[in-house]
């Protein structure tokens, strides 16, 4: 897979996207997800301090600020996914 992905994000999206992140962070739901403790990605316990929101498809791609494409993730799955959508890192796994 290249290094080079074309991004052309939409700042409104982004920036609209990051308001309900952060109304997101403050349900019920959120923090019942973050009492685990788990990252979503690697399974590692790093307590609910620990974990950062991450879009599943970034917002930057597109993504929604939605209970289906947020979960919990520690910093170091959530800084190497970047802007990447599950389909690339799937292949990227792959060597494709």
């Amino acid at each position: 897979m290249s290094d080079w992905i074309d991004i052309r994000k939409d700042d409104r999206h982004v920036a609209s996207e990051r308001r309900r992140a952060q109304s997101l962070k403050q349900t019920s739901w959120w923090k019942q997800q973050l009492q685990r403790g788990v990252c979503h990605y690697c399974d590692k316990a790093v307590g609910a301090a620990g974990l950062t929101m991450d879009h599943v498809v970034p917002v930057a791609r597109g993504g929604r600020s939605t209970k289906g494409n947020v979960v919990p993730a520690c910093d170091a799955c959530n800084k190497s996914k970047k802007y990447l959508t599950p389909a690339e890192i799937a292949l990227a796994e792959l060597g494709l």
